[in-house]
């Protein structure tokens, strides 16, 4: 089986979609408690592949690498880097935060030389006043070895970078970088989640990869909801009148099919989950009722026939009225845990041991579990077929 390390694990979405691809981790490295705290639950509850994780409860800045593996002994280093310096909610101070941990992240691949890197961050790293140290990034990532200098800037070590990589005497660690921005509704989440994610292979591999196409489409859904109605009676229920704001774009729709699925919705991921305050909502683990919940401007809510908007985490747990079900009939709720676990395709059988908003924080910063696996998938074919 291939080897991975993991960093910032977090509540262990991206750890969990990168061993659901077939990677056996030799460390997940994550300091807050709480997080830890829910990997180590679900270890205790023999959840798999939990069960077979190293948890490290450390600070990754001051994480002994060279204790973990011989160098080249990992296949794949998978980092969700903390994302408040670039987040589009935070104070956007980028690399000036004390929270820009990708300095660590150059850290780990010199000392690991994995044979991949798959790194994830937030929408707000390619704005345009990020642009400059997002590419810095990304030239840090493809010649490792090439350390920032005590007495050195960032751009100044990036001018150093530019002119190493165009001089044409190449040596040493290299990785052949790639990014993009994918969302996750069209990999199959019920949830509208815009996210970076940056791939490296070590050059030594000669490896050609892309990012996998999507899979899922909103054209699809709304094919299925305003034209055949296939969505409608899939749920058992009558089909709506077509809203007045989408009437434009559904008269322009054919019943053509097509190889992509329709995005998945809020109701298709609740579909078989009672009420929380229900009797039997009650008896399922993390499904209890928040009450409060009020729609105001810009805190509406995620429409029940529509993928989620994103899942936040915020400054204080919950921001706002973001994290609601927004019901046909007007009526609003906050999404229970078990609820926000699915909208980011945690099973069902992984639980979450903290309150509410603690909860709610972790599912914020995690990575959708499909979408890490379906990206971590792909990785490992290509590690797989490749003689290093």
């Amino acid at each position: 089986m291939l080897t991975s390390v993991e960093l910032f694990a977090g509540a262990g979405g991206l750890a969990l979609g990168v061993s659901n691809a077939g990677f056996r981790h030799k460390a997940v490295i994550e300091w807050d408690h709480d997080a830890c705290e829910t990997i180590r639950g679900n270890q205790f509850l023999n959840v798999p592949p939990l069960t077979d994780w190293p948890l490290h409860e450390a600070d990754v800045t001051k994480f002994p690498f060279e204790t973990l593996v011989a160098p080249s002994d990992v296949d794949l280093l998978a980092a969700g880097v903390p994302c408040q310096p670039w987040s589009l909610g935070g104070k956007h101070r980028g690399m000036t935060d004390t929270r820009n941990l990708f300095p660590d992240t150059m850290r780990a691949i010199r000392i690991l030389r994995p044979k991949a890197i798959l790194i994830e961050n937030v929408k707000g790293l390619t704005r345009p006043s990020f642009a400059n140290y997002f590419e810095y990034i990304k030239l840090m990532l493809e010649f490792p070895e090439i350390q920032l200098r005590a007495s050195e800037g960032w751009m100044d070590h990036r001018t150093r970078l530019e002119k190493h990589k165009t001089s044409g005497k190449i040596n040493g660690l290299r990785y052949n970088i790639v990014s993009q921005l994918l969302n996750a509704a069209d990999y199959g989440v019920p949830q509208r989640r815009e996210r970076v994610f940056i791939v490296g292979f070590r050059s030594d591999s000669g490896t050609n990869w892309s990012f996998p196409e999507p899979t899922h489409s909103l054209e699809v859904l709304l094919r299925e909801q305003w034209v055949t109605g296939d969505y409608w009676e899939r749920h058992g229920l009558k089909r709506p009148l077509t809203p007045d704001r989408l009437r434009p774009r559904v008269d322009k729709l054919s019943l053509n099919g097509t190889q992509e699925q329709p995005w998945l919705t809020v109701r298709d991921a609740f579909h078989d989950l009672p009420e929380p305050d229900k009797a039997k909502g009650l008896k399922i683990v993390n499904h209890n009722f928040q009450p409060g919940a009020k729609s105001y401007p810009g805190h509406t809510g995620s429409p029940l026939d529509e993928p989620a908007k994103t899942v936040k985490a915020g400054d204080h747990g919950v921001p706002g009225g973001e994290n609601m079900v927004a019901y046909p009939n007007g009526r609003v709720r906050y999404f229970t845990i078990r609820e926000s676990a699915r909208i980011q395709t945690f099973p069902d059988n992984y639980i979450f041991s903290g309150s509410w908003t603690e909860s709610m924080r972790q599912l914020g910063n995690a990575v959708p579990v499909r979408l890490a696996q379906i990206i971590a998938s792909d990785i490992r074919k290509k590690i797989a077929a490749q003689v290093y």
